[in-house]
């Protein structure tokens, strides 16, 4: 299954797949939007509570949750793992990248519309959908596919790329999101882990926010020095957009790569570490 489809391809298909609206923001509730207004059939799934797990001093802000809470969560979601699930955000797929990534990483069928509600055609619905009752059984996180501070610390072969906005990875202030809000003060230092390249993953997207061509994303990953996935560890500020360069460089053919989940958020604050600041070119 591609990691990025459209809504024109959703219409077409004739089986079955659970339809996710994962919208999620910095200043107000991503789940007061979904009652507001969400496309017909979708249910909500909460950043915050389904994809996060317990954040501990030196955790970062987006670890991941154990085989048995994100089990829990995808059950109370409706998902159990063998119906495809299709994802959903505002922002261009960089929230919904998260979700989607975490069950391939399981092999669980998943993908992105992109272009998001913004690009759906319909009309939206307020209304709650039926719940499916479900059961997702617990399948632990593959070995290798997730790594924490310390094995990142001590990796002197990948390569690191970090999803952030150029003006976070080079350590000024940060930025206000028009799709997520103003970003806060979360990390106590700015800048970036020495020798990462800054691939802001938000240069995969058209003007209308949906994805550039594969073999375009391909270019632009070449252009990085990123020419296969295995070679790379992904981070941004929690692990969440950083998910996003992850499927592109599966959208562009180029394999399966790593997440660093504690990505900034975790590496800021440990202080014995190194960080660099400005540009790299």
């Amino acid at each position: 299954m591609e990691p990025f489809v459209t809504w024109q391809w959703c219409e077409s298909q004739a089986e079955d797949f659970v339809l996710v609206d994962s919208r999620w923001y910095w200043d107000r509730s991503g789940f007061d939007a979904y009652c507001q207004g969400h496309v017909p059939g979708a249910v909500f799934v909460d950043l915050d509570t389904a994809l996060t797990g317990d954040i501990t001093e030196d955790s970062g802000r987006g670890p991941f949750p154990t085989p048995k809470d994100f089990a829990a969560a995808m059950s109370r979601a409706g998902i159990d793992g063998t119906v495809p699930v299709i994802a959903y955000d505002d922002a261009g797929g960089v929230i919904a990248a998260r979700l989607v990534w975490m069950l391939r990483l399981l092999d669980v069928p998943a993908s992105v519309v992109s272009g998001g509600i913004q690009a759906f055609a319909g009309e939206l619905d307020s209304t709650m959908p039926p719940r499916r009752e479900t059961a997702f059984l617990p399948r632990p996180w593959p070995a290798g596919s997730l790594l924490t501070t310390q094995e990142v610390a001590a990796d002197v072969s990948s390569l690191l790329v970090d999803a952030r906005p150029a003006n976070r990875y080079r350590g000024e202030e940060p930025e206000f999101d028009t799709n997520l809000g103003k970003v806060p003060e979360a990390d106590p230092r700015r800048g970036h882990i020495p020798g990462a390249i800054n691939l802001p993953c938000r240069q995969h997207l058209q003007a209308d926010s949906t994805m550039a061509p594969p073999e375009v994303v391909r270019e632009t990953f070449a252009a990085a020095g990123v020419l296969q996935a295995a070679d790379v560890v992904s981070y941004c500020g929690a692990g969440i957009t950083a998910c996003h360069n992850l499927l592109s460089m599966e959208y562009a053919g180029l394999g399966r790569g790593k997440l660093y989940p504690g990505s900034w958020s975790a590496w800021s604050r440990t202080v014995t570490l190194p960080i660099e600041t400005g540009s790299t070119e």
